[in-house]
């Protein structure tokens, strides 16, 4: 596990990588791909935390993520990305613990290739699509889910990701 320099960003949060599945590999590339996405959905969304705001990352395998989504959601079976919020905050400014983003690399890897879609560009999505989960954006009904999905988009234009919902709409999915 490495320990990150802060991320400049209104709050200064500090993304903190742990690396639980080998095949992720050096974690520098990671940690700047998170920092540029954390700051252009920053700037986007406009996003607040308190500051010193920590974000967990941990990047590990579909067999760890099988057991978390089995133990907090009642499914049995291994999915994308899963987000743990840090705090009982209702509204901004989040933090000090703004939360937990947790991706399988074996379901990532798949999904990436069956939708004809970079690694690093659905990387990206799902760290996004964690975050906004941190922040209260959620996507069990169409509303709220059209407004997330509207935000995923806006940010990764910004990163210069295509719409990620184009052809394979994620409304109501796993994470």
């Amino acid at each position: 596990m490495t320990k990150p320099s802060p991320v400049e960003v209104p709050g200064e949060v500090e993304i903190d990588i742990s690396i639980e599945a080998p095949a992720w590999g050096d974690p520098a590339p990671l940690q700047r791909l998170f920092e540029r996405a954390l700051r252009e959905a920053f700037a986007e969304a406009d996003l607040s935390v308190v500051p010193g705001t920590e974000l967990s990352v941990v990047l590990t395998d579909d067999a760890a993520i099988r057991e978390l989504n089995r133990e907090w959601r009642g499914k049995d079976k291994p999915t994308n990305v899963l987000s743990f919020p840090g705090g009982d905050e209702d509204e901004p400014p989040f933090g000090p613990l703004l939360g937990d983003i947790v991706i399988a690399r074996e379901t990532l890897e798949h999904e990436a290739e069956a939708e004809k879609k970079s690694f690093p560009a659905h990387l990206t999505h799902l760290f996004i699509h964690g975050l906004l989960h941190l922040f209260g954006y959620d996507h069990q009904i169409e509303e709220e889910a059209q407004e997330m999905e509207d935000a995923e988009r806006r940010i990764l234009a910004r990163l210069g990701i295509s719409d990620p919902y184009a052809e394979t709409p994620l409304a109501g999915d796993e994470a």
